[in-house]
């Protein structure tokens, strides 16, 4: 067992995050920065189609020094991000509970819940039912322990992830800095009457981009919005669903299920070069292009007001996925820096591939 024991309060081992398999690479980049703005010291380990990367600090570090390091909106690639404090080898199948206990109680921090993770992987999916058999029991274990205080608000929560069958890391969830679905995975169905599964893309950036606030402050009923190489629909869909009149830019054909709401004007235009006559709440953009060619263009609407907010998809190129993003970032910077201060958030979605989702505004 590699465990760090506390002489008091919670000290943790680094940072684990969850991700794409495919994208450990990228994530593994960025652990690096976040824990080198935190003045952590430490290496980073990821192998290829883990779907997860670790942080590991040299000392047992407090929880406090890790800052904002912990929170997983910083970080584009990391559906998950958490301060481990033990990983646990060897782990007795008939006996999980007994190790992963004590391992909690030698870091003295008292928990308010327990969530159970596999990364996304196929291998890895097949422990999902134990997962789910086992968590009722350790959560008994756990307050029988007097670990858990099931009824104190603002304790973390206790994250145990299995990366195989006998090994399980435990970390800690603080309240607003974690993903607070399992496997930092939102659970979506595909609407039956959308015309592409690309509408999921949509409805998932809405969900993790914005915060509950802001989806009913800024996304609403009655606005009016444009939707960049349009065709065939699933991201007009997905704002005429939540009561947004679209106007929609493309040169290919809408589906017949987006054109018979009756709130799409549909114009065959270049998505480069065509303006709105007035500005417009939304505009957002799911057009294949070269990613600092769309960059330049949200921020170009943006900064000329001719919408308020926007939402766009960036495609990477396989080998440059971070310097892409980094470069993107600072095209955005230079446009909208004789503007005013703004808002840009990204990150790589469950339903992206090769691509991340960006959502952009000016400050108010």
């Amino acid at each position: 067992m590699n465990q760090h024991t506390p002489a008091s309060g919670l000290h943790c081992a680094g940072l684990i995050g969850y991700c794409r398999a495919g994208f450990e690479k990228e994530l593994a980049g960025e652990l690096d920065d976040l824990a080198a703005e935190a003045g952590l010291i430490g290496y980073v380990r990821a192998d290829p189609d883990a779907a997860y990367a670790v942080f590991e600090t040299f000392e047992p570090t407090p929880l406090g020094d890790f800052g904002t390091a912990t929170d997983w909106r910083r970080s584009v690639f990391a559906r998950q991000l958490l301060p481990w404090f033990a990983r646990i080898d060897d782990l007795p199948e008939r006996d999980r509970a007994t190790p992963i206990i004590a391992a909690v109680k030698a870091s003295g921090q008292r928990f308010s819940g327990v969530v159970l993770d596999t990364p996304d992987t196929d291998e890895a999916k097949q422990r999902s039912g134990f997962c789910k058999r086992f968590t009722e029991p350790l959560t008994q274990a756990l307050e029988k322990s007097g670990c858990l205080r099931t009824s104190r608000t603002g304790l973390p929560v206790l994250h145990v992830m299995f990366t195989s069958a006998t090994t399980a890391w435990l970390a800690a969830g603080q309240p607003g800095q974690c993903s607070t679905w399992a496997m930092g995975v939102p659970r979506l169905r595909m609407p039956s009457n959308a015309p592409s599964r690309s509408t999921m893309k949509l409805a998932e950036a809405f969900m993790t981009l914005l915060d509950d606030s802001e989806r009913d402050s800024i996304l609403r009923a009655g606005q009016r919005a444009v939707d960049l190489g349009a065709a065939p629909g699933g991201w007009t869909w997905q704002l005429v669903h939540r009561g947004l009149r679209v106007t929609a830019i493309d040169n290919g054909p809408l589906r017949d299920t987006v054109m018979a709401t009756e709130m799409v004007e549909h114009l065959r235009a270049d998505g480069f070069t065509w303006r709105p006559p007035r500005p417009v709440d939304w505009m957002v953009c799911d057009m294949v292009e070269q990613p600092s060619r769309i960059a330049s263009l949200m921020a170009e609407w943006v900064a000329t007001g001719r919408c308020r907010y926007t939402i766009f998809n960036l495609k990477l190129p396989m080998k440059r996925r971070l310097e892409a993003v980094e470069q993107c970032r600072e095209l955005i910077r230079k446009r909208l820096a004789s503007v005013g201060p703004f808002d840009l958030r990204i990150k790589h979605l469950y339903h992206d591939r090769e691509e991340v989702t960006a959502f952009l505004t000016l400050k108010r």
